[in-house]
């Protein structure tokens, strides 16, 4: 029988910090603390080499339950659709309206925070309803 391993999601960006604050906000993760003998991740990163300055950030769950995420510099822009995503699991054990409504509530509160909305899925025969959604950098995820 295998043994569970612990996780940690990537995500590849054009501005780690960026994106790993936006992520803090959306699961309530918390951003690390700068390293030892700096006030900032700011102080920190000036004492860099100028290509390494920002290239990459983490959130965490204060709780130690969910993944650590990773958020890596790349050179490249995202050009298609992600072929993982994340859902984020707002709506779990309710159905129709009142399902539809806590998404929505979170979809206007993420896109205050910069994400997009991109369509709401509606239930069928086999799926409840689900909002995708795009984050500040276009990286595809689910209200669900």
């Amino acid at each position: 029988m295998a043994s569970v391993k612990q996780v940690q999601v990537t995500f590849d960006c054009a501005d780690p910090e960026r994106v790993a604050r936006f992520w803090c906000e959306v699961l309530g993760y918390v951003p690390p603390a700068p390293p030892e003998g700096f006030d900032t991740w700011d102080d920190f990163n000036s004492t860099l080499p100028p290509e390494e300055r920002g290239a990459w950030f983490v959130a965490s769950d204060p709780t130690g339950a969910g993944p650590r995420m990773y958020f890596q510099r790349v050179p490249e822009g995202k050009v298609v659709k992600n072929r993982v995503h994340l859902d984020v699991r707002v709506g779990t054990g309710l159905v129709g309206e009142e399902r539809v409504a806590v998404l929505e509530a979170e979809c206007a509160r993420l896109v205050a925070l910069g994400a997009t909305r991109v369509q709401l899925l509606v239930a069928d025969d086999k799926n409840e309803s689900c909002l995708a959604m795009q984050d500040v950098e276009g990286n595809e995820f689910c209200l669900d």
